[in-house]
């Protein structure tokens, strides 16, 4: 499911693009899919995206908040939490230095076909 959100947003041109295994960590989540856009209007775009997805596939989202202001998205489907950021506001926040002991999965965005949803460079 973390990987299928990571797809999602990659499509609609997200940047900066990690995924963060977070079992045994918390009971929070189990993973954090953590991307950026370069506008408000793009990080938008990017979660609504994400959302339309995973509702045609029957995920449902339990929360979503964020969406009005667009400098932070965050999408709750349970084990997976979507973090969607306009570029500084990530860097202010830092969810991965909060997370440093989480193993990370990136995605390589510069060898994704962005045509073809099976076919994903991901890297532990």
């Amino acid at each position: 499911m973390a990987i299928r959100a990571a797809q999602a947003a990659l499509r609609k041109k997200a940047v900066d693009l990690t995924v963060l295994d977070l079992n045994g960590l918390t009971v929070i989540a189990d993973y954090f899919v953590i991307c950026s856009g370069e506008s408000t209007t793009q990080v938008k775009a990017i979660a609504e995206f994400v959302e339309q997805e995973f509702a045609k596939r029957g995920l449902k989202l339990l929360g979503m908040e964020g969406l009005d202001y667009g400098h932070w998205v965050l999408l709750d489907y349970g084990d997976v939490i979507v973090h969607v950021f306009e570029t500084e506001t990530r860097e202010y926040y830092g969810l991965e230095r909060l997370w440093m002991d989480a193993k990370t999965l990136e995605i390589d965005e510069d060898t994704v076909d962005l045509g073809r949803q099976d076919e994903r460079a991901v890297h532990f």
